[in-house]
């Protein structure tokens, strides 16, 4: 018999800055390895203030890691060290596995109305720390969104819902992850592999995200599930926005300083003193 899975841990996302100034909120971090693994860190910007975003990420490195960006309204400027360069608008993404190292800027736009996007960083195992780096820039268009009974709709970023796969794959944590509107009072059910961490983010509405729960959950509160085959989330009076993810853990150690993640201090060290001689980028050799 399935184990629909229960809500193992409930916080809201708090209030911090970050790059050259940009105002956001973040989900979880640094303090909470490894409670997610894999996923290192996950931060909610959305401003209608451009003096909140407008200083952005200028070039910055990244080694060990992957990091995902899903824009839900406005327009930020991409340029990196591959040679990559572009806008990323409202339903937007990219996936930017930065493995041996890459270094990159993320400049917002200003924007009339809404900034709003999520920024999930995804660990690397060991043996794939120091992979060449990629960078994949997926379109609004391009995920497939699924429509389910009771007026559920699925976008799939990656994974599979109903047979239809999102574009981002070949992902060595075998990620989850849905963007999901529940209509006010229908119920989501959805099978997450077992042993895989999984959490839900509410950017909309409000929600019960276990059979049971008495406490409804709203915008910018953080759910982690535990163990289980499957989740089962109901809208209460009004829809339901939050995005599902899950992957697999890794349960290696974590040595994180600032942008790169690695899996012991010397590594981190030997990063850093790649950085600052010259000799941190790898690819294209």
């Amino acid at each position: 018999m399935a184990e629909i899975r229960k809500v193992e841990h409930v916080s809201r996302s708090r209030p911090t800055v970050e790059g050259a100034g940009v105002r956001l909120k973040r989900a979880f971090g640094y303090h909470d390895v490894p409670r997610f693994d894999p996923f290192l860190m996950m931060d909610d910007f959305h401003s209608d203030n451009p003096d909140d975003y407008l200083a952005g990420f200028p070039w910055h490195p990244h080694r060990g890691i992957e990091t995902v960006t899903y824009m839900l309204g406005g327009n930020v400027e991409h340029g990196d060290s591959m040679g990559n360069s572009g806008v990323i608008g409202p339903g937007d993404l990219q996936w930017m596995t930065a493995g041996s190292g890459i270094i990159h800027q993320e400049m917002p736009k200003r924007t009339k109305g809404m900034l709003a996007g999520l920024q999930l960083w995804v660990n690397l195992p060991a043996r794939q720390k120091m992979m060449d780096p990629r960078y994949r820039d997926i379109r609004a268009a391009d995920p497939p969104v699924v429509k389910l009974g009771g007026g559920v709709s699925v976008k799939v970023i990656a994974g599979e819902v109903e047979g239809a796969r999102g574009p981002v794959r070949d992902i060595v944590v075998e990620p989850q992850y849905l963007d999901v509107t529940v209509p006010a009072g229908k119920i989501f059910t959805h099978s997450i592999k077992k042993g895989h961490t999984a959490f839900a983010y509410v950017l909309g509405g409000e929600g019960v995200f276990a059979p049971g729960a008495r406490e409804a959950q709203g915008p910018e509160n953080l759910l982690l599930f535990g163990d289980g085959d499957s989740v089962s989330i109901k809208a209460l009076d009004a829809q339901l926005r939050f995005i599902l993810v899950s992957g697999k853990p890794l349960g290696e150690p974590v040595a994180w300083g600032g942008p790169i993640v690695m899996n012991t201090q010397e590594e981190l060290e030997l990063a850093f003193e790649e950085y600052e001689n010259g000799t941190f980028l790898k690819h294209g050799k």
